[in-house]
């Protein structure tokens, strides 16, 4: 992976959108497509990894251990390792992370209406 320059313009404005507009700091923080599938099933309960991925059948096992770095570095996840064999990892929603939740709700709602036709109604 190319390093990416500490003073270019481009990240200078994209650091400048991102500490002073609200959406834009989301949008960093879980705009992949993956990113709020994997917080909307965290916000149903603490899974284990293989539960994770069984619940999210399309993401490929390297993207999902990519998110949940990502997520986890981010502060939205917590990572819990047990030291026995075969490994016990379990992952939750931080604080901030559970902070989220009425916006992923507000999606699935927003989507629930969407796709059952209710939106076009109104």
């Amino acid at each position: 992976m190319t390093a990416i320059k500490k003073t270019s313009t481009i990240q200078e404005n994209k650091q400048y959108a991102i500490d002073r507009c609200p959406v834009t700091y989301v949008m960093e923080k879980i705009g992949s497509y993956w990113k709020p599938i994997i917080l909307f099933q965290l916000s149903l309960g603490e899974k284990r990894y293989g539960e994770l991925r069984r619940s999210i059948p399309t993401i490929t096992e390297k993207v999902l251990i990519q998110q949940l770095k990502q997520l986890e570095t981010d502060g939205l996840i917590v990572r819990e390792a047990k030291p026995v064999v075969p490994p016990f990892v379990n992952y939750k929603l931080s604080k901030s992370g559970e902070g989220l939740f009425p916006v992923l709700d507000a999606m699935a709602i927003w989507a629930t209406r969407e796709l059952s036709g209710e939106a076009a109604i109104e």
